[in-house]
Order: structure tokens, then C-alpha cells, then sequence
């Protein structure tokens, strides 16, 4: 069995290492153009090069959970395409988006500018109920999001493009599907969390006619791709204080351009696209597994992970 790592801007020596020693059994190298067919191949934002010249694949294995970039790419018909499904980023996601509400709510940010400004200053508790929170993206990341929030007693609504069942960590979130309930999906939430997956239909969803919907006074917090928001209608927003702020760890462009309005925005609060980072040794136990699981003869059915590439997630 042979494995091709292709990783742009990736560090692969580790990554070979770790997939050598969970596949003994398997020839793992590192893809050059020209490289041998392989069976498998474990990538990031491959060129177009690579897809070309390895045809004979038998399923792709993404390590990150968001597969728009090598979705870009022209797959031949019918190639697997398998991503993350969480491997330790999902309880990272949590603690972001937590202390991203938390800090919005008890207006943490405030109590820092005032102590930084030499001000010791109270401000009357806000009402844990006129702040609901709604999630855009019920998956796997989504779903654990939901639990958290529901340990701090937030009121928490959900919406996907699909329906979802009413079970497990979405027990107690009221849950909206389709184009058809998303106006009331915003207008039931004041702080509005992004993890959709970046396709053609979801694109540009962030803009002022959506955002527009959000309660008076949202609170905006992107963790998915910077491509969900249409940058000048969310500052509209923000200037004209329909948004109280937002919460910001991925832009259109990364890293994000020295002069961006975002910079030096007082309402908004950046990150370096660091909410979830991919963990090496979970990500390749959970490849090696998968990997295995494919060359003993189990279908792909089987596995978690396997990307609708018609869906884009």
C-alpha cells in the first residue's frame, strides 16, 4: 500500500513519521511531480498538479475539516474525498466560542479598557436570556458548540441547511433548517456564531440583508472562512450600531492585509485563524485508522468524514 503526502505550507516531516509509524505495513513518502501512483494520498490545498498526476486514488484524506480549498480543484469522478471529523479540534472550537460569547456578555472587554485607562467601574448585570445565542452549521463542530454553550444556561438555536434530529448535544437547541426558516432563525438570535462550511450557496451569507435580521444590538463571531462575511456590510453594521461587535478568526485573506479596516476597527476583536488547530498526532491516528479501515475491504459508508463533494461538506 502506498501513501503521498501533499500539504502545502505544512511542515510533512512529523506528519510522515507519524504516518509511518501508525501504517507500518505501508510505503508513506512525500509527493514530488512525477512521484510513483500511489493508493491513498493525505493532503492540504494540493496543487492541481497533484490530482493530475495521481489517478489511480482510491480516496483523498483532508487534514482539516473545511475541504473548500481542495474542492476548488478538478477531482476526477468519483475519487473519495474524506476530511477531519474532529480529532481534538472540536473541544478547541468550544473554548473559543465560549470565551468569545462570555467575554461579549459580561462585557469583559469594557472592564479591560476601563482598567487599562486607570478606571474602576461597575456596570449593571445584563440578563443572561436577552442574549440568545444561534449557530449557523449543526455538524460536528456545530453540535459540540451547542453543548457548551448550554453549560453556561445561554439559550441556543441552531440552523443547517438540512434539518437535524433533536437528539444528543441538539437535545435542548430549537433547531431551524433551509433558506425558508433562516429569517427566523436570526431574528431569534443575538449573537450569531459561524461555522458553516464555505460552499457556492454559502458564501457572502454574512451580509447586511442577514445581518441586518440579528436582534438589535448582535454580537457577530466567525470561526469558519472569511469568505462567509461581506467585509464593508459588516463595518456598515457595526458603525451604524446594529452590531454591538464581533469576534473575527478568519478573513478573506490570510494573513490579513496590513491597512484592512478590521485593524484598527474598536468594535472588533481578531484572531489568527487559531480557534481550532489541527492536532498531529489525533489527526494521524485518525487517518491511519481510516486508511486502514479502507484497505481491509470495510466500505467507505463506514467512515466518518466522507465528503458530499456535490454538497461541498
Amino acid at each position: 500500500m502506498r501513501i503521498t503526502f501533499c500539504c502545502t505550507g505544512t511542515a510533512p516531516e512529523p506528519w510522515l513519521q507519524g504516518l509511518r509509524a501508525a501504517l507500518p505495513g505501508a510505503d508513506v513518502s512525500l509527493w514530488s511531480p512525477g512521484a510513483p501512483a500511489a493508493d491513498y494520498g493525505v493532503v492540504w490545498a494540493p496543487p492541481q498538479t497533484f490530482i493530475d498526476q495521481q489517478p489511480g486514488l482510491k480516496a483523498l484524506f483532508n487534514i482539516g475539516a473545511g475541504v473548500d480549498a481542495l474542492l476548488r480543484l478538478r477531482l476526477p469522478p468519483g475519487l473519495a474525498v474524506v476530511r477531519l471529523d474532529d480529532a481534538g479540534m472540536s473541544v478547541q472550537m468550544a473554548e473559543y466560542v465560549c470565551q468569545a460569547v462570555i467575554r461579549h456578555f459580561r462585557e469583559f472587554d469594557r472592564a479591560e479598557a476601563d482598567m487599562a485607562a486607570g478606571q474602576w467601574a461597575f456596570r449593571k448585570p445584563r440578563q443572561r436570556a436577552d442574549f440568545p445565542v444561534g449557530i449557523m452549521g449543526l455538524g460536528v463542530l456545530g453540535s459540540r458548540v451547542a453543548q457548551a454553550l448550554q453549560a453556561f444556561d445561554f439559550t441556543v438555536n441552531g440552523w443547517s441547511r438540512s434539518a437535524k434530529p433533536a437528539v444528543g448535544p441538539l437535545a435542548h437547541v430549537r433547531t431551524f433548517a433551509g433558506e425558508e426558516q433562516l429569517p427566523a432563525f436570526l431574528s431569534a438570535s443575538r449573537v450569531l456564531v459561524n461555522l458553516l462550511p464555505l460552499t457556492t450557496q454559502t458564501e457572502n451569507i454574512l451580509n447586511h440583508q442577514t445581518l441586518s435580521q440579528l436582534q438589535p444590538g448582535g454580537y457577530v463571531i466567525n470561526v469558519a472562512r472569511g469568505a462567509h462575511v461581506v467585509d464593508a456590510d459588516l463595518l456598515a453594521l457595526l458603525d451604524s450600531g446594529h452590531l454591538a461587535g464581533a469576534t473575527l478568526d478568519v478573513f478573506r485573506t490570510e494573513p490579513l492585509p496590513a491597512g484592512h479596516p478590521f485593524w484598527q476597527h474598536p468594535k472588533l476583536t481578531l484572531t489568527p485563524h487559531t480557534s481550532a488547530r489541527t492536532l498531529r498526532d489525533e489527526s494521524v491516528a485518525q487517518i491511519a485508522r481510516k486508511i486502514g479501515a479502507l484497505a481491509a475491504g470495510e466500505p467507505l459508508s463506514s467512515l466518518a468524514g466522507v465528503v458530499d463533494v456535490t454538497q461541498g461538506y
